[in-house]
């Protein structure tokens, strides 16, 4: 008989272990996908296309509140942990509801998900959402690029939308992202690397995806979301930590562990954090990778117009993840309207609606800040409503993308932008090197 297992997930992690693992297993059969984090990813079926031959009629996405429900059900053998930045309590509070409920819980490690590219790899991770590891990405990116070497990044998953025309997604142009009916988070991704002439890569099935990424690369970036290890065996694993959060280097799942795993490692916003705080993180830095490579690393803001900021009222809207789940009580955006002379930073929960309004419920941390949410049309619009409804001067984005090509508002924009910058040696050309001469 056949292992019952049930995979918590956030469609992503879950999925991953689920191709690379279980798909054509016989010694497990996977009875349903748990879904959480991600507004509106559960009701949906993993479809058969993707699952293969042993699972005909696909199977099952649930809402991960039925888990102890679905575990009975089923008499689930064990239940696989496969989400990302999540604190050690939360993980130990879920593994206990799995075990009360009668079943095994695991963590899968790496030996049985990691896929072997025919390329080199650099995989970019991070120890928590919002530490700076898209800016780092880009600029590897622009290491490799500069020695004339073809990047193409392959970004950790956000299938959202339909799975089985998510499968395998290529992004070149702002015209990919209409005709793939993307996110504003997905956007938040990959317009940057768009922008900088860097082809993109993401979906579902990441086997598929890395052989076709491969026909156009000399070097593959694996581009990696919240806190989550690589899918690919990279052959240098580049880390960034935030010195603006001490000691969670120690504390959220995976993050500790790939930062275990890491060659390099930026330590980055050291411009903006304190500095005991910049000592504390390189401590257990130290501590937990010490063969690694430390890199000190500011993060630059440009902002665009910013004479417009001096003395006004702003609603100040900031990376949705890096809120949410990254639990950060501030960003780049607030850094920018502190920095050229905002009067007053407005409060836009009272007029907030929909689903922008369950968002404060489910994460109150976020305080006056409005995060850029956007996991389908409803979402947005419903942040458009509440950007138009708060009453202030001026809007400060500091999203990677420009809101206004999804938005119509009806207040000025400035945008912020922000970049990774070393400070000292080592360099990422100097660490690089090696991989760029081979």
């Amino acid at each position: 008989m056949a292992s019952k297992v049930i995979i918590m997930g956030a469609a992503g992690r879950d999925f991953h272990n689920f191709n690379t693992f279980f798909r054509t297993n016989p010694s497990y059969q996977v009875v349903a996908f748990t879904a959480t984090q991600i507004p509106n990813i559960d009701g949906r079926k993993y479809p058969s296309a993707l699952a293969g031959e042993h699972y005909p009629n696909g199977i099952p996405i649930e809402p991960e509140s039925k888990l102890g429900e679905l575990i009975r059900e089923h008499r689930a053998d064990a239940v696989v942990f496969a989400y990302s930045d999540v604190s050690y309590d939360y993980i130990m509070h879920k593994a206990a509801e799995v075990q009360a409920a009668g079943a095994d819980f695991w963590m899968m490690g790496t030996s049985h998900t990691f896929i072997k590219s025919t390329k080199p790899v650099v995989s970019i991770c991070a120890v928590r959402t919002g530490c700076g590891k898209s800016q780092t990405t880009r600029r590897v990116a622009e290491v490799f690029r500069a020695a004339g070497k073809k990047v193409v990044a392959i970004r950790h998953p956000m299938p959202y939308g339909d799975l089985e025309k998510q499968k395998v997604q290529r992004f070149a142009n702002y015209q990919d992202l209409d005709k793939h009916e993307c996110t504003i988070e997905e956007r938040e991704e990959y317009e940057p690397h768009i922008d900088k002439g860097v082809i993109v890569y993401a979906g579902v099935d990441y086997e598929a995806i890395v052989r076709e990424a491969e026909k156009e690369a000399d070097i593959i970036l694996w581009d990696g979301g919240n806190n989550d290890l690589p899918f690919y065996k990279p052959d240098i694993h580049i880390v960034v930590v935030d010195p603006h959060r001490p000691g969670h280097e120690k504390r959220y799942f995976p993050g500790e562990a790939n930062l275990r795993m890491a060659d390099i490692v930026v330590i980055n916003k050291v411009d903006t954090a304190k500095e005991e705080d910049i000592a504390t993180v390189k401590k257990n830095v130290q501590e937990l990778a010490p063969k690694a490579k430390i890199i000190m690393g500011d993060s630059p803001l440009t902002v665009e117009n910013s004479d417009m900021i001096k003395g006004k009222k702003v609603l100040v809207v900031e990376d949705g993840p890096t809120l949410t789940h990254g639990e950060m009580l501030y960003g780049a955006g607030v850094v920018a309207a502190k920095q050229f002379g905002a009067a007053q930073l407005i409060d836009c929960r009272p007029y907030t609606v929909g689903t922008i309004t369950e968002t404060y419920k489910k994460y109150p941390h976020i305080g006056t800040l409005l995060p850029a949410m956007g996991y389908g049309e409803k979402q947005v619009r419903d942040l458009e409503t509440t950007i138009n409804k708060t009453p202030c001067d001026l809007v400060v984005s500091a999203t990677p993308i420009d809101i206004t090509r999804l938005v119509k508002v009806n207040k000025p924009i400035v945008r912020v932008r922000y970049d990774l910058k070393e400070r000292g040696k080592p360099t990422l050309d100097e660490l690089l090197a090696p991989l760029v001469h081979k």
